[in-house]
């Protein structure tokens, strides 16, 4: 061998060391380039943790507190119904009610009692605290029926019977709803009445026939419901002339809002629906 073809050789030799070494390098970027990618991977993790703790941290709270609900005399026992349910839904929620004539009510609210939500048996009577509460809305409607003792001692047949002086005879109060409505069908139906006794609000009235103290009243149909066999019940054409929407709010000073919201929407809810309906209610 010539020393030229040696040192052609030796040469090429040294070119292919230096291109293994190239390459060796780069395989070893590409490898560091990797772990880089691998390291800054991990912080990736670290968006979700956040997200998942700003979705716990935006969750709703959990509704404590008292939950202070003024109603129409017609709504208790529809609403001690859904109070079992609010309060296993909300543990941490006692309801309170009042019930009472609607007029009654708007007095008090007026008055600033301290209440959360406001339920009447008129959109007359809301109308009165118009100022005291926020977005009132229908939820329910009612009519009117007659109702006398269980064995009808005077023998009432119809609303003509309450023209009738030798009867005892009961109505609300014209100034509560279920009043203002036995006024007008009184009106629709040219009747003169000769009523005994204006009682405070739809309960008192319901008491009075089915004790036996009067032979008859006028009451809503949900209310001559509940009473079942303790009283007869006579429905009337003229009720369709005088039918109170049942309305509902929550107040714009209440203690505890979130709470009042979530009873409205309870009551407004298929499953609220569904016990009104229960009971006689007509809904929206």
């Amino acid at each position: 061998m010539t020393r030229t073809a040696r040192r052609i050789r030796t040469a090429r030799h040294a070119r292919t060391t230096a291109a293994l070494a190239a390459a060796i390098a780069l395989l070893g970027a590409c490898s560091g380039d990797g772990g880089a990618e691998e390291t800054s991977s991990a912080p990736d993790a670290s968006p979700s943790d956040t997200s998942s703790s700003s979705s716990e941290t935006d969750a709703a709270p959990e509704l404590t507190g008292d939950l202070t609900v003024f109603a129409a005399a017609s709504l208790q026992g529809v609403f001690e119904e859904l109070a079992t349910t609010f309060e296993q839904e909300h543990p941490g929620v006692t309801v309170t009610f009042s019930f009472a004539a609607s007029s009654a009510l708007a007095e008090q609210v007026n008055s600033g009692a301290p209440a959360d939500v406001l339920a009447t048996a008129s959109a007359a009577t809301m109308e009165q605290a118009a100022a005291e509460v926020t977005d009132p809305a229908t939820f329910a409607s009612n009519t009117l029926v007659i109702v006398t003792p269980s064995d009808n001692p005077g023998a009432v047949t119809g609303l003509g019977d309450f023209a009738n002086g030798d009867l005892t005879l009961a109505v609300c109060a014209v100034e509560v709803p279920c009043g203002a409505a036995a006024e007008a069908v009184f009106t629709a139906a040219g009747i003169t009445p000769a009523i005994d006794t204006f009682a405070e609000n739809v309960t008192a009235t319901l008491n009075l026939a089915s004790s036996g103290e009067v032979d008859a009243s006028l009451v809503y149909a949900t209310d001559a419901r509940s009473a079942g066999d303790a009283v007869t019940t006579i429905t009337f054409p003229e009720a369709a002339e005088a039918v109170n929407d049942n309305l509902i709010a929550t107040l714009t000073a209440a203690p505890n809002p979130d709470a009042a919201q979530a009873w409205v929407d309870l009551v407004r809810s298929p499953e609220g629906s569904a016990v009104l309906e229960a009971a006689g209610f007509t809904l929206p």
